[in-house]
């Protein structure tokens, strides 16, 4: 399939943006949202379960954007 590798970065942008409140404009989203239904999530809480989000989500992109940019390209 191959692919330009012009979009490497733009994929690596879209991947992230999980591991803090803020990062994400549906992380504040869902934020207002529990906190209208009386369940409000600290931004620490949200940050301790949002890094392992991350780390996880990071490992399998960073693995897909080299296999499909690199490696099979």
């Amino acid at each position: 399939m191959g692919g330009d590798t012009n979009h490497v970065m733009w994929w690596a942008l879209a991947l992230g943006g999980n591991a803090t409140a803020i990062g994400a404009s549906a992380n504040v989203v869902v934020l207002g949202i529990a906190e209208r239904n009386r369940t409000p999530i600290s931004f620490w809480q949200f940050t301790k379960y949002g890094l392992v989000v991350t780390a996880v989500t990071v490992a399998i992109s960073a693995g897909y954007v080299w296999l499909r940019y690199f490696a099979l390209a």
